[in-house]
């Protein structure tokens, strides 16, 4: 299982490999992810802090398909999932909101801009809103030999 790391990988290719080479056959990968629309995402969503936010690194789910199958995975399974990533994106910025009013010095302290938070957060949920962000589940399976 792959819970939202695989965007984040710098050498995708060698990540899908991997998931290949430690796969016995018939074994399966279970890979979800934050996914981006073909055209990729609005230029203020390709920053540092979006790399962060596990927002800058995303493919749109036809190449993280195309990724497993140049490893010789195939994916048996493929199923969107847009309502968890935009829930996701109202709790972080619920939580940042309360730890404004409960925490802000502590938020302060730890060197966290509450305010580039809750912003980043506002474009994400907008992008995700437009279709640009998305969120998907993926089953990929080693063939038997």
């Amino acid at each position: 299982v792959c819970e939202c790391a695989f965007c984040i990988f710098p050498g995708k290719q060698a990540a899908a490999a991997e998931f290949a080479r430690v796969l016995r056959p018939g074994g399966r990968a279970g890979i979800t992810d934050v996914t981006v629309a073909d055209d990729g995402l609005p230029e203020e969503l390709g920053t540092l802090s979006a790399w962060v936010a596990c927002i800058a690194g995303a493919r749109p789910a036809r190449q993280y398909v195309e990724l497993l199958a140049a490893a010789g995975l195939r994916v048996i399974h493929d199923e969107p999932h847009c309502d968890a990533i935009a829930q996701m994106i109202s709790q972080i910025n619920a939580r940042v909101r309360l730890l404004c009013m409960t925490a802000a010095s502590q938020l302060t302290s730890a060197g966290v801009d509450a305010g580039t938070v809750l912003r980043y957060a506002g474009l994400a949920r907008q992008a995700v809103a437009d279709g640009l962000i998305g969120y998907r589940l993926l089953v990929a399976e080693k063939p038997e030999t």
